[in-house]
């Protein structure tokens, strides 16, 4: 998911708007704001542009892109991450850590889960990632949910983020309860568009003034992987029947995730890639391909078990997005390693883009990196059971230890028979 409801975002979403027509190449990409000129960069951080709106989301979505790539991020970097943290386990969206955080430090709900996700999957600092789980269960919402920042009226993304980084946490989404027994899935159910209506199946950012559901294509995909608890960087699932729309009051959150499933399978089964509206104030303007949450959808179908649904998309993703993926920065570019990853597609040579490549460059040199690229039916990376030998655990050495010995042997036999008369 993106960086949501900021001015980053409609900084960073601008990277999708151009004269293009759709099916053309990308178009090229207006860059985030970048710092004034006398401004410099902390070392460590990935990307060149401004970091105020999100420095810790595109750093932890760096992290966990190249986790799943085999690639092991420095020290350097991950340490500027971790020191992004505030004592009481929130990150801010960017934040100088040469002044404590107080009252008045703005915490982000969506920053602080995506950097519990990265830490985890690092197998790094888990007593900041279990500081910042805490941390995000204290600023829950009544309704069972949460919004971008602590106290403000929950919203479809934020919450299924946050649901994302206590799954991978160990927490038991359905034991995060509020005083009347409110979950996050119960936040999240209640913005989903009831089937049998229009858009059925989809889900609203947030309810509008009359508690109407809009249904919105970013929320709709943020939604499944939330209702599912799974996080941003998933393989794909076993395949199951062509996802249906679910009628009724009392679903459970794995058919009101089917249900959104439903609804993205069909939006891109008419155009395989999703539309970003025109922004504010260019009413005229002709809707514009919206690459990253043409992504998430293909990542969110995939983790629901339709991935099938989701070819069509990958290849035009493929053909289209290397553009603006790098001109997107290291956020743009996991997004779509994150698609390539949870639909089998190589990341280091997609559409011709070496994603893993590009998205390396935008930060520190890596610690270590590993080939081939690993598949969601490979072998994948553990989480926390790295061992110290650069990868190759102890039994797997006393295994090669015991082939090579043993081959040893065999041939010291045939060469005492030869010798024998």
């Amino acid at each position: 998911m993106t960086v949501r409801r900021s001015a980053a975002a409609l900084a960073t979403t601008a990277v999708l708007l151009g004269a293009a027509a759709p099916f053309a190449a990308a178009p090229v990409a207006a860059a985030a704001p970048s710092p004034s000129p006398s401004a410099e960069l902390p070392p460590g951080l990935y990307g060149t542009t401004d970091p105020t709106y999100d420095g810790v989301w595109r750093q932890s979505l760096a992290f966990l892109a190249q986790k799943i790539e085999y690639v092991t991020p420095s020290t350097q970097a991950v340490d500027w991450l971790v020191g992004q943290q505030c004592d009481s386990g929130a990150f801010t969206s960017y934040r100088d850590p040469a002044k404590p955080c107080d009252a008045s430090t703005v915490m982000d709900t969506n920053a602080t889960a995506a950097a519990v996700q990265a830490l985890i999957e690092l197998a790094q600092h888990r007593d900041a990632a279990d500081n910042g789980a805490d941390w995000l269960k204290s600023v829950q919402n009544e309704d069972g949910g949460w919004g971008y920042n602590p106290g403000s009226p929950s919203d479809a993304n934020s919450t299924a983020v946050v649901i994302g980084a206590l799954a991978r946490t160990s927490v038991p989404i359905g034991e995060v309860t509020t005083a009347d027994g409110k979950t996050p899935y119960t936040a999240l159910q209640a913005l989903a568009v009831p089937c049998g209506k229009e858009d059925g199946g989809a889900f609203a950012y947030q309810p509008g003034k009359k508690g109407e559901l809009v249904a919105n294509n970013d929320a709709s995909a943020a939604a499944v992987l939330g209702l599912l608890g799974k996080g941003m960087a998933v393989g794909d699932a076993n395949a199951v029947k062509d996802p249906v729309c679910t009628k009724g009051d009392d679903l459970t959150a794995e058919q009101s995730a089917q249900n959104g499933a439903h609804y993205l399978a069909a939006t891109l089964a008419a155009s395989p890639y999703l539309e970003q509206p025109p922004m504010p104030g260019a009413e005229d303007a002709e809707p514009q391909p919206d690459f990253g949450n043409t992504a998430d959808a293909v990542v969110s179908l995939a983790a629901s078990g339709h991935k099938d649904k989701a070819t069509a998309s990958v290849k035009w993703l493929e053909k289209n997005a290397g553009t603006w993926a790098k001109q997107g920065g290291p956020a743009a570019s996991a997004q779509l390693i994150f698609a390539a990853h949870a639909t089998g597609a190589d990341a280091r040579d997609f559409g011709g883009t070496d994603l893993v490549k590009q998205l390396n460059a935008t930060g520190p040199s890596p610690a270590a990196t590993a080939l081939p690229s690993p598949t969601p039916s490979g072998p994948q990376p553990s989480s926390g059971t790295e061992s110290d030998d650069g990868g190759l655990g102890l039994w797997w050495l006393v295994g090669i230890g015991l082939l090579f010995g043993a081959g040893i042997g065999f041939l010291l036999s045939m060469r005492r028979k030869k010798q024998q008369p």
